[in-house]
C-alpha cells in the first residue's frame, strides 16, 4: 500500500488485496490486515471482513449503511424483518449506545447467498445477519446516513 505522511489518501492495488485474501483463515469474524490497521489510521469506512465456520448476531446500524462486496467464498446473509430479543450495544466503558442493536436471530427476513463478485446493499435501520459454513472473504463499505 502506497500512503502519505498525513494519513489521508492512499493507494490499495490489486497486489495488495490478494496479500490480504492469501492469509491462512482464522476461525470466527476477523477484519484483515494490513487494511484493518490502515483503516483505523485514515478512518476509512470500508474493511475487508473474513469469515470463517461462523454465525454472526443479526445487527442494526442506525446511523449507517453497509454495501458487502463478496470477494470470494459463499456467505449466508438475512436482512429484513426484525430482531429477534433486541439489544443495544454497551461500550467498553459500560454506557449503551442505541445506534447500534443486535438479537441472536431475524424473523421475517429475506435469505441470499452472496457469492464471488455478488454486491449487497443494507440501508441504515435495516437488520441484518451473515453466516458462513466454509471461508467467505467480503469488503464491507459503511455509508453514513
Amino acid at each position: 500500500m502506497d500512503t502519505n505522511d498525513r494519513g489521508s489518501a492512499f493507494l490499495l492495488k490489486k497486489e495488495d488485496v490478494d496479500v490480504i485474501r492469501a492469509a491462512t483463515p482464522i476461525g470466527g469474524k476477523n477484519l484483515l490486515e494490513p487494511l484493518k490497521s490502515m483503516a483505523i489510521k485514515h478512518s476509512l469506512p470500508f474493511k475487508i471482513l473474513e469469515d470463517h465456520q461462523i454465525v454472526n448476531d443479526a445487527e442494526v446500524h442506525i446511523h449507517q449503511g453497509d454495501l458487502w462486496y463478496c470477494l470470494e467464498g459463499e456467505v449466508k446473509f438475512i436482512y429484513g424483518g426484525a430482531l429477534v430479543e433486541p439489544r443495544v450495544k454497551v461500550r467498553k466503558d459500560g454506557t449503551e449506545d442505541a445506534s447500534e442493536q443486535f438479537g441472536k436471530k431475524i424473523s421475517g427476513g429475506t435469505e441470499t447467498v452472496l457469492k464471488p463478485g455478488d454486491w449487497l446493499w443494507i440501508p441504515a435501520g435495516e437488520p441484518h445477519q451473515h453466516s458462513c459454513a466454509g471461508t467467505a472473504r467480503l469488503m464491507i463499505i459503511k455509508v453514513p446516513v
